[in-house]
C-alpha cells in the first residue's frame, strides 16, 4: 500500500470539500473543511521531497486551470491531474507536467459508460498514462459509479467484469467512496474488501479516513493491493485525526526504506 497525496483545487485554491456537496447551481450547499494559505506548488514540492509518487491534482469545477498548471510544473511527471479531462485537452495536461491524466465525466453518455469514449481517451494519451475514476455510491447491495462531480448515479455497477474490461485501456483506477468522502467518519470497509478482491489493475481508494487505525484497516482489508489517499483528516489540511508525517513514514516502510530524519 502506497500513500497517494492530493491537491484538491476549488476556486483556484487548495481546499478540502465534503464529497458530493460541490454544486455550481447552489454554491451555499458546498461544505468546505479547509482552505489553504499555501499555493499548489507548496504541496507539490513537499510531496516530491518526501518521495511520494502518483499524487492527484483534482480540479473541482472551472477556474482551477492555472493552479493545476502551477502544481504540475513544480516537478513534472510526479503528479496526476483530473477534472474536466477530455481527448481534446489531455495531451496539453501531459505537456504541462502531468505524469498521467484522470478521466471521469467524459466517459459517460446519458449516464451510461461509453467504451467508445474510453477508446478515444486511450488513443489520445496511451494506456500507460490513463487513469479511470470509478468513484461510487452505495445502491442497495451494489456500488454504482457516480459522475458529474458525484451528483449523478450512472447505470454502471462496479464489479470484477468492468475492472477486467478496463485493464486493456488504462493503467490504474481511482475510487472515491462518495458516501463517506470528506466526512472523516470511517472508511467503507465493504467497498475496500470488494475492490481488493476484484481489481486486476493498480487501484487507489479514497474516503472516510479519520485515523491511523483507519489507514491500517485499509491496508488489512485491501490485502496490500490498494493504495490510499487521505484529505480532510490530515493535519496538513487542518485535520486533527492523522499526521501527514505518519503517512510518509508508512509509505517509506512499504518501500523498504528506513525512517526519514524529518519523520523522527
Amino acid at each position: 500500500m502506497r500513500f497517494r497525496p492530493c491537491i484538491d483545487l476549488h476556486g483556484g485554491k487548495v481546499k478540502q470539500i465534503v464529497g458530493g456537496t460541490l454544486s455550481d447551481s447552489d454554491p451555499s450547499a458546498t461544505v468546505t473543511h479547509f482552505v489553504s494559505v499555501q499555493p499548489p506548488s507548496f504541496y507539490a514540492d513537499l510531496y516530491w521531497r518526501d518521495g511520494l509518487e502518483g499524487g492527484h491534482v483534482i480540479m473541482l469545477g472551472p477556474g482551477n486551470e492555472a493552479a493545476a498548471r502551477e502544481a504540475l510544473a513544480a516537478h513534472p511527471g510526479s503528479l496526476q491531474v483530473g477534472g474536466g479531462v477530455t481527448p481534446a485537452n489531455a495531451a496539453l495536461w501531459l505537456a504541462a507536467g502531468a505524469g498521467k491524466v484522470i478521466v471521469t465525466s467524459f466517459l459517460f453518455e446519458n449516464n451510461d459508460f461509453s467504451f467508445a469514449r474510453l477508446e478515444q481517451m486511450r488513443q489520445a494519451v496511451g494506456r500507460e498514462r490513463l487513469v479511470v475514476d470509478l468513484s461510487c455510491r452505495r445502491d442497495g447491495d451494489d456500488y454504482r459509479v457516480a459522475c458529474n462531480r458525484w451528483q449523478t448515479l450512472t447505470r454502471l455497477v462496479l464489479g470484477p467484469r468492468i475492472l477486467e474490461q478496463l485493464a486493456s485501456a488504462c493503467a490504474e483506477v481511482l475510487v472515491h467512496a462518495v458516501d463517506v468522502e470528506g466526512r472523516q467518519g470511517g472508511v467503507d470497509e465493504d467497498l475496500i474488501a470488494r475492490l481488493a478482491e476484484w481489481t486486476v489493475l493498480p487501484a487507489t481508494y479514497a474516503g472516510g479516513v479519520r485515523s491511523l487505525a483507519d489507514v491500517m484497516r485499509v491496508r488489512e482489508l485491501g490485502m496490500g493491493r490498494l493504495d490510499l489517499t487521505v484529505g480532510s483528516a490530515l493535519d496538513l489540511f487542518g485535520g486533527h485525526g492523522l499526521a501527514y508525517r505518519d503517512l510518509v513514514e508508512i509509505d517509506r516502510r512499504e518501500r523498504g526504506l528506513p525512517f526519514s530524519p524529518r519523520g523522527m
